[in-house]
């Protein structure tokens, strides 16, 4: 979520950190525009042999037999599903706030298995795979061979030890007429803002696909006591006490979100689609511009760690591993013939927010057509996807507000610069995108901001009477923004500053969707507070868009 200001943080951690040594090295072996690693073509080599991809540390082996403690810490995950194949996921970590997961520099073989029953009487898929200290004992198996449309059940072993069972699900297959999806959309998860009661509820919703449309993890620090957490029980050790910049900080806080059960217990329940938004790495950074205006080189060192970690420990196959400082995170994913997805990055390849990333007014740096929050390649495929889609509904999973969200009554009023009302010329070309391809069924799916909206996606923003082209959710928080309100201070001024704002929730929670061959209906399901753990869950708000009518109506 955008801050005030290009500088989020206070003055006095503007100071040199100890870290920054550690960055200036890798730095030296930067290029402004690739970073000397591990290429893609060695990537795809690594997965399909096994073997750590070429330049890499060729570790020794560790008898698994010798690990006496769990390595399973951090749970299973499993994600992108296609109609014959789904990405397993796991990370060894017997330690896991240690820079090395307690299992130093030495590769572990770890066993997997898939099956159509959670007691894996009828086993389809089994393997071994190696988890390399390299990528930080992560595992990723594209398990394919798989039949389209089913749930599977899945586990890994290594040792004496077996990992938690989790359930995940293909795809359907290709042009197949499938009447009904459910999914659900969550997003920014500030750990030290409070519990992840939010997954809990999710864990149990009856979903096919979970979309986490970013800030997964926060650069922040995260005091002894969890922050608004207030650990009485515990005390987390002071690595976490201090900003994100290095790939060991990064490795240890996505250790530390995925100590949480509600959140393991939401990866195990169904495949996540994930993308990532700014706090991944640092707060409103756009390419390789820190918020702090640092030596882009510096930054993007510290980039590729945070992308690097990312991938580590996420769900993603090998088309995603980075290659330094550069990732292909967007992709496009189908479900038969009722949806495609196109899954955005709009942090990556953005031009530098305008106006110093304050809010503003619309001008001249807001409406330059040179200026993107894209990139012209990942446009370019946006836009070519669209048109040669077969689906009854295009969904368009990303991360900051689509809409226009004016901020005040004034004219002209003012607008967020870390959102697409700061990129409007950018916007302009995919509306115009989408109408062009006949995009009758665009559904937009929202983070970001800490808050739920509904939007009517307008022709013309600034003429309420418009025809309307789309439809946008935003689906709040999990818990960063801590508890929050119903009626936030600013709602009354929202409302009447946006006519094409349908909705405005400041609670945590997650958005529901189901997707049939008639229309699009959407739950907002809230919980009253995240300060305090078990929380009730309950649906504030639920719309429906029809197929070949887009605006929404209130159920």
């Amino acid at each position: 979520m955008a801050l005030p200001g290009r500088t989020g943080r206070p003055a006095s951690a503007l100071a040199p950190t100890p870290y920054d040594a550690e960055l200036r090295t890798a730095a030296h072996h930067l290029s402004r525009r690739r970073f000397l690693t591990v290429g893609a073509a060695g990537a795809a080599l690594a997965f399909a042999t096994g073997l750590p991809a070429r330049g890499a540390f060729a570790a020794p082996r560790l008898d698994a037999a010798r690990i006496t403690e769990d390595p399973f810490t951090l749970g299973v995950a499993s994600g992108d599903p296609l109609p014959d194949s789904v990405l397993l996921w796991t990370r060894l970590a017997p330690a896991p706030f240690t820079p090395d997961g307690g299992l130093g520099q030495q590769q572990v073989e770890v066993a997997w298995e898939i099956a159509l029953d959670e007691s894996f009487t009828r086993a389809v898929r089994a393997g071994t795979a190696l988890a390399h200290p390299e990528y930080a004992h992560s595992v990723h198996v594209d398990v394919g061979g798989l039949d389209p449309a089913t749930t599977y059940h899945y586990r890994f072993r290594t040792g004496a030890w077996i990992s938690p069972t989790g359930r995940t699900r293909t795809a359907p297959a290709p042009g197949a007429g499938v009447t009904r999806l459910r999914l659900a959309a969550v997003a920014c998860q500030a750990y030290h803002d409070g519990y992840y009661t939010v997954h809990r509820h999710l864990a149990r919703e009856d979903v096919d696909v979970v979309f986490h449309l970013g800030d997964y993890l926060y650069e922040y620090a995260v005091d002894s006591a969890g922050g608004a957490r207030g650990y009485t029980d515990r005390v987390l050790p002071s690595v976490f006490n201090r900003e994100t910049t290095t790939l060991a900080d990064y490795r240890m806080r996505y250790a530390l979100y995925k100590s949480d059960p509600d959140l393991r217990a939401a990866h195990a329940a169904h495949p996540f689609v994930v993308t990532w938004d700014d706090h991944e790495t640092e707060n409103n950074y756009a390419a390789d511009h820190d918020e702090n205006g640092s030596d882009p080189a510096l930054f993007l060192a510290r980039r590729a760690a945070a992308y690097r970690a990312y991938w580590e420990n996420q769900p993603l196959r090998a088309g995603q591993l980075p290659d330094g400082p550069d990732a292909r995170l967007y992709r496009r994913l189908h479900w038969g013939t009722l949806a495609q997805f196109d899954v955005l990055d709009t942090r990556q390849y953005r031009s530098d927010q305008a106006y110093d990333d304050v809010p503003h007014a619309p001008g001249p740096e807001t409406d330059d057509p040179a200026r993107t929050l894209t990139g012209d390649a990942q446009e370019r495929w946006l836009l070519d996807g669209w048109a040669s889609s077969a689906a009854l509904w295009n969904v368009m999973p990303q991360q900051v507000c689509f809409s226009q969200r004016r901020l005040d009554l004034g004219d002209p009023a003012k607008l967020s610069m870390d959102a697409w009302d700061g990129y409007r010329a950018s916007r302009a070309r995919l509306v115009a995108g989408a109408k062009a391809a006949g995009v009758d069924n665009w559904l937009v799916l929202t983070g970001d901001v800490h808050v739920a909206y509904a939007f009517d996606v307008k022709d013309d923003f600034d003429d309420p009477a418009s025809a309307t082209v789309g439809t946008e959710f935003t689906c709040t928080s999990v818990a960063s923004g801590r508890d929050g309100t119903e009626r936030p201070a600013n709602w009354d001024t929202y409302m009447r500053a946006n006519p094409h704002l349908r909705f405005y929730d400041g609670r945590r929670g997650f958005l529901r969707l189901e997707l049939n061959r008639e229309n699009a209906r959407a739950d907002f399901r809230t919980v009253p507070a995240v300060t305090v753990p078990g929380a009730a869950v309950s649906t504030a708000a639920s719309f429906v868009t029809e197929a070949g009518a887009p605006g929404l109506t209130p159920v």
